[in-house]
Order: C-alpha cells, then structure tokens, then sequence
C-alpha cells in the first residue's frame, strides 16, 4: 500500500503547564474546540491524516498524554482521574470553556471519566477501540482474557528492561498489526519509533497499564454515581468491536454505536477518511 502525505496543515506546537506537568499540544484551526486524545504506541501524530479536515471547522486540540511524546515524563498520575485533570487544565490554559472530545485506547477511558465529571464542559464525545476497566459488557470480548501485552505492561520494571534496545521493533509491531498489516506513513511511522526510543518513554507509556486497576475503580465509582449526559459515538473495528458500545449503553443517556469493516485497532491512521464520515457529522449536530 502506498502511503501519501497529504497537504500540510499549519500546526503550532505549544507547551502548555496543567496539573503539575508541562503537556506538549498540537494546535490547528479556529472555532469550537476539538480535543483529540491518543493511547499507546502514540503522541498527537496519531491524528495526522484527520486533524487537517477537522481544522476546517474546528480548534483542535491535540495534546502528547502526560509522559508521552514531549509531554513531561512525570514520576506518577497515569490513571485516568488525573489524566482528565490534565486535559480540564489544558482546555483552562487555552481560554476554552467547553470542547468536544475524541479518543482511542488509552484516551477513552480520560475522555469518558473527563465527561462524567465535567458534563458542562463536553459537548459530545466519540470514543474508540478500548474497554471501560471492569464495566459490564465486554465480557465475550474478554472470554479468553485480556490481549497478552496487558500483563507483560502491568509488571513493573519488566517490559521496559527487557525491551531495552528493541524498542523500534516492538513498537513496529503495534503499528503494523494496529493497521491489519497495512502499515502507516513512514513520517508517523519513524516519529513514533523515536517517541518511544527515547530514555524513560517506555516506563511512562507501561503505566497507563500499571493504573489500570485504580482507573478500573475510578470509572465504576463515577459510572456508579451519575449518567453520562453527553452525547457519545461509540466507535469499534478490529479487535474491539462493539465491547465499548456495550459498556457505555446502560450508563449513557445518548449513544449511538459503529463498527468500521475491515479496519485495525488504530482507526485514525487505517481508515481516515471512514472515520471523518462518521465524526463529523456527529460533531456538528
């Protein structure tokens, strides 16, 4: 598959200081905010193929997640309670009230929690391809447990030492198999291997996996406590599915649910424009 850079979008990369950590911010357009949150093996660059449409209609807002990209590599706070407060303060730090948000993997469960308890600031939400901790509905998802990496991730110290040295083809391996084998640009491709090759990139990005448990109990303290009022697209390919659909559906008062055929795990790179024919008419209802 050939891969084509597409028309350059003028993108002004800001440093932004929220809750205690310095967070680098991609930044395209004007009008309403659109915050746009990656997950793991990636940084803002995930967004590439999408936030020049976006930004047609939009400011949108595509930060590094705390110890990703060149976003500071803090010590602790890779639980999603503490990652919503990140992004509250980025969308603080920009002068904007309210924003729509749209997250994969590891953002997902910061752009709900972030929803849940700050229902006056998300006007709507498109969340994709993760799972909501321990919530109800994925459970034939999880039949044969959870995918192997979770608990090679989860030990601390381990992965990232044994890694040592080939972080580019472990890294290389998410994105090709995120892709069903297509592959990705090779400009996001080797900004990606260098995001992740670089000193303590690694440890940061396993303990998104190493929180999993204090963030599992954050979403179903707050699912537990509250509705999710915002309106919520549901977004699932390869190998999710509609796992995430099922878990929001009985705690989410709007939602609506697709599954993209023939689509990898990292939808905005594998099927871009499918993504946007869905996206952006959600966002302008």
């Amino acid at each position: 598959m050939t891969h084509t850079t597409p028309p350059a979008t003028p993108i002004e990369l800001r440093q932004v200081d929220t809750n205690g950590i310095r967070a680098n911010v991609a930044l395209a357009g004007s009008g309403p905010a659109v915050v746009l949150l990656h997950g793991f093996p990636h940084t803002w660059r995930l967004w590439s193929e999408i936030i020049g449409p976006l930004s047609e209609q939009y400011r949108v807002i595509a930060p590094d997640l705390r110890g990703f990209g060149a976003t500071t590599r803090a010590p602790d706070g890779y639980d999603a309670g503490t990652l919503a407060a990140d992004i509250a303060g980025i969308l603080d730090a920009l002068g904007e009230p309210t924003a729509s948000v749209v997250a994969i993997d590891a953002g997902t469960p910061v752009a709900v929690l972030l929803a849940l308890t700050h229902p006056d600031r998300i006007h709507r939400l498109v969340v994709m391809e993760a799972l909501l901790g321990k919530l109800p509905g994925a459970e034939h998802f999880l039949a044969a447990g959870p995918p192997w990496w979770f608990g090679f991730h989860a030990v601390p110290g381990l992965a990232e030492t044994v890694l040592l040295g080939n972080e580019a083809r472990y890294i290389e391996w998410f994105l090709t198999t995120g892709t069903r084998g297509r592959g990705v640009r090779a400009d996001i491709h080797d900004a990606s291997i260098d995001a992740y090759t670089e000193p303590d990139a690694l440890r940061c990005a396993f303990s998104y996996y190493r929180a999993l448990p204090t963030t599992a109990h954050q979403l179903e303290h707050a699912a537990q406590a509250t509705r999710l009022t915002t309106p919520t697209l549901a977004i699932g390919a390869h190998p999710v599915g509609d796992a995430l659909e099922r878990q929001l559906r009985p705690f989410t008062d709007s939602l609506v649910g697709q599954v993209i055929p023939d689509c990898g795990h990292i939808i905005p790179l594998d099927r871009p424009q499918e993504l946007l024919n869905l996206i952006l008419p959600f966002l302008a209802e």
